[in-house]
C-alpha cells in the first residue's frame, strides 16, 4: 500500500470519527466501560493467584500449643517436633507476640485483650525443608500431645484456588458479554457512517476502487475508536492499583505474602487493554462492512 493511500485512509478515518459525533462517543464509552471491567478483573485475578501461590509455597507450619501447657511440656513438645522428618527449624512465638502481630495487622482495638484476657495460644513456628514436606509435618505435628492444631499454607491455598477458578469462569463469561456489546455498538456506529457515505462509496466502486481501498478507512475508524476507549481504563486501572498496592502492602507487612509490584505487570495489562480495544474496534467495523456493504 502506497504512503499516499495510507495517509488518505488515516485522514478519512479521523474525519469520520468527528463527523459521527455522539455515536462515536457512545462507541468509545462502550469500549471504555468494557475494558475498565476487564482491567480490574485481570488485576484482581493475577494478585489472587500470586497470594495463593505464596500460601501454597509457604514452608511454615504453625503448631498451636494447648492452653495451660507448662514450660516443661512445651520443651518436650519441641523435642518431638525436631524428630519429625522434614523439619528444618523451630521458633517459639508466645501468645503475647501473637497478639502483637494481630494488633499490627488489624489495629489497636485488639489491645484490650492484653494480659490475662489474651485469648491466643503459644505457637511453635516450624519451618519445613520443602513445600511438599509441609503437609507431612503438619499431619504428624497435629497428632502430638499438647498440640491444639497445626496449620499450614497449603490448606488455605486449595480453598483459594477453588475461589479463583469460580471467579475466572464468571469473569470470562462477563468479559465476553461486554466485548460483544462493545463490538455491537461500534458496528452500529460504522453502519451509520456507511449509510451517510453510500453515494461516495458507490462512485468509488464505479471508478474501479478495490474492496480494500473502500474498506480500510472504516476499519481504521473502528481501531481508533477502540484505542481511544482504552486510554481511560488504562489510567484508572494503573492509578487505582498504585493506591491499593500501598494500602494492602502495609497490611501484609510482617507476613510472607505480597502483591505483584506495579512495575512487573501493569505495563502488560496496559498493552493488552489497548490491543483488545483496537481488535474489537476493527472487528466491529469489519462486521459492518461485510454485512451491510456486501463487499
Amino acid at each position: 500500500m502506497k504512503s499516499v493511500t495510507i495517509k488518505r485512509h488515516l485522514r478519512e478515518s479521523f474525519k469520520s470519527l468527528k463527523r459521527n459525533g455522539w455515536m462515536s462517543v457512545a462507541a468509545v464509552s462502550a469500549v471504555t466501560v468494557t475494558l475498565l471491567l476487564v482491567g480490574v478483573l485481570l488485576s484482581i485475578l493475577l494478585n489472587v493467584n500470586k497470594v495463593a501461590t505464596d500460601i501454597e509455597n509457604d514452608v511454615q507450619v504453625r503448631v498451636i500449643i494447648d492452653r495451660g501447657t507448662n514450660k516443661k511440656q512445651e520443651a518436650a513438645l519441641k523435642k518431638k517436633l525436631e524428630k519429625i522428618d522434614g523439619v528444618k527449624k523451630i521458633e517459639f512465638s508466645s501468645k503475647k507476640k501473637e497478639l502483637d502481630n494481630v494488633v499490627g495487622v488489624y489495629g489497636k482495638e485488639f489491645n484490650l485483650f492484653k494480659g490475662d484476657d489474651n485469648p491466643l495460644s503459644d505457637v511453635y513456628v516450624v519451618s519445613a525443608t520443602t513445600p511438599k514436606k509441609t503437609i507431612t509435618v503438619a499431619q504428624k505435628a497435629k497428632k502430638l500431645r499438647h498440640v491444639s492444631d497445626a496449620k499450614y499454607g497449603g490448606a488455605s491455598a486449595k480453598k483459594l484456588f477453588s475461589v479463583v477458578a469460580s471467579i475466572q469462569r464468571w469473569g470470562i463469561t462477563i468479559s465476553l458479554l461486554l466485548l460483544f456489546v462493545a463490538v455491537f455498538l461500534i458496528s452500529n456506529t460504522i453502519r451509520i457512517t456507511i449509510l451517510s457515505r453510500k453515494n461516495e462509496i458507490a462512485i468509488m466502486r464505479l471508478v474501479g476502487a478495490t474492496n480494500g481501498y473502500i474498506r480500510w478507512p472504516f476499519i481504521l475508524e473502528g481501531a481508533w475508536t477502540g484505542l481511544l476507549g482504552a486510554i481511560l481504563p488504562i489510567l484508572i486501572v494503573d492509578g487505582l492499583y498504585f493506591w491499593m498496592y500501598g494500602v494492602i502492602t502495609a497490611s501484609l507487612s510482617g507476613t510472607s505474602y505480597s502483591l505483584l509490584t506495579p512495575g512487573t505487570f501493569l505495563w502488560e495489562i496496559d498493552v493488552l487493554l489497548a490491543t483488545i480495544g483496537i481488535i474489537i474496534g476493527a472487528l466491529g467495523s469489519g462486521l459492518s462492512m461485510s454485512r451491510f456493504l456486501k463487499i
